[in-house]
């Protein structure tokens, strides 16, 4: 199914709309987008040093509806953590944060990755319900909780 926009805008439209970027900017990302023939937008602006993850983070909150979560105080239990193996919380850039019923909640960098919301659901057999955080973040909890 696919995910349905709150705000029918492009990343850099709202970016430029919030002050975050210029189009000149904008267009510079795009071009390197273009030249690599992958990579998310969000993260070429963050890496160019045009955007901070928080920027991207907030703009997908808007354009999507998804809420944001900073995970830096966030305390998580062992048996959330379990639900979810390492491998798909590394290779998603995800972390389960809590259960309640069966609804999982998931903290995703990317939460626009259907294949990973796919994937936690067939291996815990739960619906899922979905955060967005920055890389940083979600990567710093991964390796509090499940290591190296």
């Amino acid at each position: 199914m696919p995910l349905k926009k709150v705000i029918n805008k492009q990343l850099g439209e709202l970016l430029i709309e919030f002050g975050v970027i210029n189009q000149q900017q904008l267009e510079k990302a795009l071009l390197v987008q273009k030249e690599r023939r992958s990579g998310l937008i969000g993260e070429i602006l963050v890496e160019l040093g045009y955007a901070k993850e928080e920027d991207i983070a907030q703009a997908l909150t808007v354009q999507y509806g998804f809420p944001y979560l900073p995970l830096s105080s966030y305390e998580i239990s062992p048996e959330i953590i379990s639900l979810v193996p390492a491998k798909i919380a590394r290779t998603y850039l995800l972390i389960p944060i809590d259960k309640i019923g069966n609804t999982l909640t998931l903290v995703m960098a990317n939460p626009l990755n259907t294949k990973a919301v796919e994937e936690v659901e067939q291996h815990c057999g739960c619906s899922i319900q979905t955060f967005v955080s920055t890389i940083s973040d979600v990567k710093n909890a991964i390796e509090k909780y499940y290591g190296r």
